[in-house]
């Protein structure tokens, strides 16, 4: 997997100069690697703005009102998601989710949200302050003995698939 290469102010800075000097934005992009829609973004940044155009800019939280204003401009003004983003500082590939779900589900689906990291009770078991019966701590103790008997049961299989296989190709299983 290819690393990705961050574009400082400087180089975007110097991709803007070859751009003003008549190299295509695409020449840029197979040269340095820069992804075109980002150079389009820029370059519309950088006429409007000038170089503080180039600075990142801080992400927005958008709210259902802000989704809603941005969808329905969108529709209705038949902006581009490239022109909407410019115009409200939001990423043009979260506009076209909004976009998406506007179109499948209605305005309704811009204020659902996905909740973030792990659901609750995916953590590690909270210890108990009150202490176990003396049935729960043997019954505790059966599954630990049960986990661990069926898997050092795993490793002998696969110990013996392994050696099976060195068997078939000539080898000795190792001594270890």
């Amino acid at each position: 997997m290819q690393k990705r290469k961050k574009h400082g102010y400087a180089e975007c800075l110097k991709y803007m100069q070859m751009i003003k000097e008549g190299t295509s934005i695409h020449a840029i992009h197979m040269k340095y690697g820069i992804n075109e829609d980002r150079l389009h973004v820029l370059w519309n940044r950088y006429q409007s703005d000038g170089r503080s155009g180039l600075f990142k800019r801080k992400n927005i939280r958008a709210d259902l009102a802000l989704k809603k204003e941005i969808v329905l401009d969108i529709e209705e003004n038949h902006l581009t998601l490239h022109a909407a983003s410019l115009k409200y500082g939001a990423c043009s590939q979260r506009i076209s989710v909004w976009l998406q779900q506007y179109r499948t589900d209605g305005l309704a689906a811009l204020n659902s949200t996905k909740r973030r990291g792990r659901p609750p009770g995916m953590g590690r078991p909270k210890k108990n302050s009150k202490p176990l019966t003396e049935l729960e701590r043997l019954r505790k103790e059966v599954q630990e003995l049960k986990t661990e008997n069926a898997l050092l049961k795993k490793v002998r299989a696969l110990v013996e698939e392994r050696n099976a296989r060195l068997r078939e190709i000539g080898q000795g299983p190792s001594k270890n």
